[in-house]
């Protein structure tokens, strides 16, 4: 379905970002010490391994997070002025 919604004024800012880098610390860094104290792997392969998974783990979720955030900032009618910083009355 197609509408005539412009979401082109909104911006979401470093909110997704944010929201992005907690879960996937959490998860990379928890996973990092699992996998540090049970194989202890060469240094390589940690670079190989966790590089890789940050990348794919922040890419796959920030797309979303931005989309949801931008319709957050729709669905409680947040003017788009005020998300500019514009302090003009």
């Amino acid at each position: 379905m197609v509408c005539d919604i412009s979401l082109g004024d909104h911006d979401s800012g470093d909110g997704p970002a944010f929201f992005v880098i907690l879960p996937v610390g959490i998860i990379v860094v928890g996973l990092a010490f699992w996998f540090e104290a049970t194989f202890a792997p060469p240094y390589w392969l940690r670079l190989v391994i966790w590089l890789p998974v940050t990348l794919a783990l922040s890419l796959v979720l920030l797309p979303p997070l931005k989309a949801w955030l931008i319709a957050q900032h729709y669905r409680h009618n947040l003017p788009s002025d005020r998300l500019v910083g514009n302090d003009e009355p």
